[in-house]
C-alpha cells in the first residue's frame, strides 16, 4: 500500500507531468514527420495496453482493412502453438510425415522424413522455396501442398533459412488435417477471447486450405490486438489464457538468421536490437509491420501500400528507423 501511494505521489509531481508532455509532443512530431514516407498508411503506438498515438496517412483510415501479407505467418505460428497446447499436435519436433504422408510424392526424397513442424516454423525445412520467383508458379498449381512437398530440396532439414510461404502453408494444411477444421475456423475459435481481433478475407488453395502466411486481411488495430496478446505473455486483458507463455518464449528464441537482413529468426518472428532494446517483429511484403518491445511494454503496428517491395528499396529500413525513434521517445 505504501509503495502504491509513493508511486502515485511521484506521478503527480510537476517534473513527471512535464516529462510525459514532452514525450507525447515528441511522439506526435515523429508520427507527423513519418508522413514523408509515401507508402505508409497507418501507425499505432500502444504502451502497456493503452493506445498513446495513432495516425493515418495518404488517404488511408485507421479502421481500414489491409492485406498483412507475411505478417500473417506469426498468426499461423500462434495457431500451431495453441494446437500443441491443446494436444492436437505433439510439438515442434513432430515429423510432418505423421500428418502429411498422404500428400508426399510417389517416390519421395528420404529427407522428407526428417522435416519437422519446427523446421517449417523457422524456415529450415530445406525444401525448395515457394516464395520469390517460384511463388507465381506455385499458386498457379492444382495442389499447393503437394507441389511444396514434391519440388525437391534446396538445402538440408535444420540447415540455413530458406524463406518460403510454402512452409507456412504446409503448417496450415497440418492444422486443418490434424484438427478436422479449417485454419480460419480455428483462428476464429481459439482467438475469439481476444478483444478487437478479427480476420477478414483470406485466400484459399484449390483444396480449400487457407493460405498459411499470406493474403490475410485485417485492420491495423486487429493486428495490434494480436501483438498485445504476445506482449502480455499469452493472455487477454482480463487474464484468460489463449496461448502458453512457453510457446511465446520458444517462438522468440533465435533459430537461424534472416537471409534478407541478418536479423535473428525464431518461429515465424524476426528478432532485432533497436535503440538498445530487444525487439520481436512480424514483417509482411510492402511494409506490414508488428513490433513488440517487452522491456518497454510497447507494441507498434505500421501498415503500408501492398503493391511495392520494402526490402530492396530501403523502405523497410526506414520503418525500422521510425520504430527506433518511437522506442527512444516512449
Amino acid at each position: 500500500m505504501k509503495r502504491r501511494t509513493a508511486l502515485a505521489l511521484i506521478a503527480s509531481l510537476p517534473f513527471v507531468s512535464v516529462a510525459r508532455a514532452q514525450s507525447q509532443s515528441q511522439l506526435t512530431a515523429l508520427l507527423e514527420n513519418a508522413g514523408s514516407l509515401d507508402s505508409l498508411k497507418t501507425v499505432i503506438v500502444s504502451v502497456d495496453g493503452k493506445e498513446v498515438a495513432s495516425r493515418a496517412y495518404h488517404g488511408a483510415a485507421l479502421n481500414g482493412s489491409t492485406n498483412i501479407k507475411s505478417a500473417s505467418k506469426s498468426i499461423v505460428s500462434a495457431l500451431v502453438g495453441i494446437a500443441i497446447d491443446r494436444k492436437i499436435l505433439e510439438g515442434p519436433d513432430q515429423p510432418i510425415a505423421t500428418v502429411l504422408r498422404p500428400d508426399f510424392p510417389s517416390n519421395p526424397d528420404p529427407r522428407l522424413e526428417r522435416v519437422t513442424i519446427g523446421h517449417l516454423l523457422s524456415m529450415q525445412s530445406g525444401l525448395e522455396r515457394m516464395s520469390g520467383p517460384n511463388y507465381g508458379r506455385w499458386v498457379s498449381s492444382r495442389n499447393w501442398v503437394r507441389m511444396a512437398l514434391g519440388s525437391g530440396f534446396a538445402g538440408e532439414p535444420g540447415g540455413g533459412m530458406l524463406y518460403s510461404t510454402g512452409s507456412t502453408h504446409l503448417l496450415s494444411a497440418i492444422l486443418t488435417k490434424a484438427s478436422g477444421k479449417s485454419t480460419l475456423a480455428l483462428a476464429r475459435d481459439w482467438l475469439a477471447p481476444l478483444d478487437g481481433f478479427s480476420i477478414g478475407s483470406w485466400e484459399r488453395d484449390p483444396q480449400g486450405i487457407y493460405l498459411g502466411g499470406n493474403q490475410m486481411a485485417m485492420t491495423a488495430r486487429s493486428l495490434l490486438a494480436f501483438g498485445e496478446l504476445y506482449r502480455r505473455g499469452g493472455t487477454t486483458v482480463d487474464g484468460k489464457r489463449v496461448v502458453s507463455q512457453s510457446w511465446i518464449e520458444q517462438s522468440w528464441t533465435q533459430r537461424t538468421n534472416s537471409v534478407f537482413n541478418g536479423d535473428g529468426y525464431g518461429y515465424s518472428w524476426f528478432i532485432k536490437d533497436m535503440a538498445g532494446e530487444r525487439v520481436f517483429y512480424a514483417w509482411g511484403y510492402g511494409g506490414q509491420m508488428l513490433y513488440i518491445v517487452p522491456s518497454k511494454k510497447l507494441s507498434v503496428v505500421m501498415t503500408s501500400r501492398e503493391d511495392a517491395p520494402s526490402a530492396r528499396t530501403g523502405y523497410r529500413d526506414q520503418l525500422h528507423g521510425l520504430m527506433a525513434g518511437i522506442i527512444s521517445t516512449v
